[in-house]
C-alpha cells in the first residue's frame, strides 16, 4: 500500500492510496485512537471512491463514532478504466433502460463479473489496512454501500469471517446474491427502497428473509435507491458503534 496524498479537514484525515493497480482512499481522524473500527465503503454502479454521498457519510463516521473508514474503487470505475467486456455491459444496460426492457440478467452477468474481481481486491486492501499500526490486525471491521456495493459486498462478507457487520441494501437481486446471503451470520442492517421503478420491494423482501443472521433489522424507505435518507447514516452510525464500537455485546 502506497499513500500518494494526504490532505486534513475538520477534524478528518483523508490519505489516498494505492494497492497495485486498485485506487483507493482512507479516511481517520485526526486524533485517532489506534485499533478503532474500521468501516469499509463500498460505491454505487456507475460511481467512485469519492463520491460525495460515500465521502459524506465517511466523515460522519470519522467525526461521529471516531471510526476509520476506506473506499476503493471497483473494476471499471473511478480512476480505474473499462474492459471491453465491462463497454459492452454498459452499453446493453443504457440501451435496455432507454428502451423500457428487462435490465436483470445483464445486470446479473455483470455484477457477478465485477464480484469476482473486487472481492479479492477487498480481501488484499484489508490485508494492507490491517498491517497499518493505527488500524492493526485486532480492529473490529464493518461493511457498508448500496447497490453495487451490495452486490459485491454479500459475495465478500460470504467468504470474509473478518467484517462482523454490515449495512447494505437497494440492490437487484439474482441467485448468486442470494446464495451468499444463506451463508451470511453477522448482524445486517439491510435499507430496501420502497418505491423503485427498478428494484422490485418483493425481491428485496426475499433476499432479507434469505439472510441467516440472527439479528438483521428492514428499514423500508420511500423512494428510489437513488436516495437514501439522511437519518438512515445517522442510524447506520449507531448500528455500527453497537457492533464494531466499545458497547458491541460480547461474543
Amino acid at each position: 500500500m502506497h499513500f500518494t496524498a494526504k490532505t486534513s479537514s475538520n477534524g478528518v484525515v483523508e490519505r489516498n492510496f494505492t494497492l497495485g493497480d486498485v485506487p483507493g482512499v482512507l479516511w481517520s481522524p485526526a486524533a485517532g485512537v489506534a485499533g478503532a473500527p474500521l468501516v469499509l465503503m463500498g460505491h454505487p454502479g456507475g460511481l467512485h471512491k469519492k463520491t460525495p454521498g460515500l465521502v459524506a457519510r465517511a466523515h460522519h463516521y470519522v467525526t461521529t463514532c471516531g471510526f476509520t473508514v476506506a473506499a476503493i474503487d471497483a473494476p471499471g470505475h473511478g480512476d480505474r478504466p473499462r474492459n471491453a467486456q465491462d463497454e459492452e455491459w454498459v452499453a446493453a444496460l443504457q440501451n435496455a433502460r432507454a428502451a423500457g426492457e428487462p435490465m436483470g440478467l445483464i445486470i446479473a452477468e455483470y455484477n457477478i463479473s465485477l464480484a469476482e474481481r473486487h472481492v479479492p481486491e477487498w480481501q488484499a486492501t484489508l490485508d494492507a489496512l490491517q498491517s497499518l499500526p493505527e488500524i492493526g490486525p485486532e480492529a473490529p471491521i464493518g461493511y457498508g454501500g448500496m447497490t453495487l456495493a451490495s452486490a459485491i459486498g454479500l459475495p465478500l462478507m460470504a467468504i470474509e469471517p473478518r467484517i462482523t457487520a454490515a449495512v447494505v441494501g437497494g440492490v437487484f437481486v439474482y441467485d448468486a446474491l442470494t446464495e451468499a446471503a444463506r451463508q451470511i451470520t453477522i448482524p445486517v442492517q439491510f435499507l430496501l427502497p420502497w418505491d423503485d421503478e427498478e428494484i422490485h420491494r418483493q425481491t428485496g423482501l426475499d433476499l432479507f428473509d434469505a439472510f441467516a443472521s440472527k439479528e438483521k433489522t428492514l428499514h423500508a424507505n420511500t423512494g428510489s435507491h437513488h436516495h437514501v435518507p439522511w437519518f438512515e447514516v445517522e442510524d447506520s452510525a449507531r448500528f455500527y458503534l453497537r457492533h464494531l464500537g466499545t458497547d458491541r455485546p460480547a461474543d
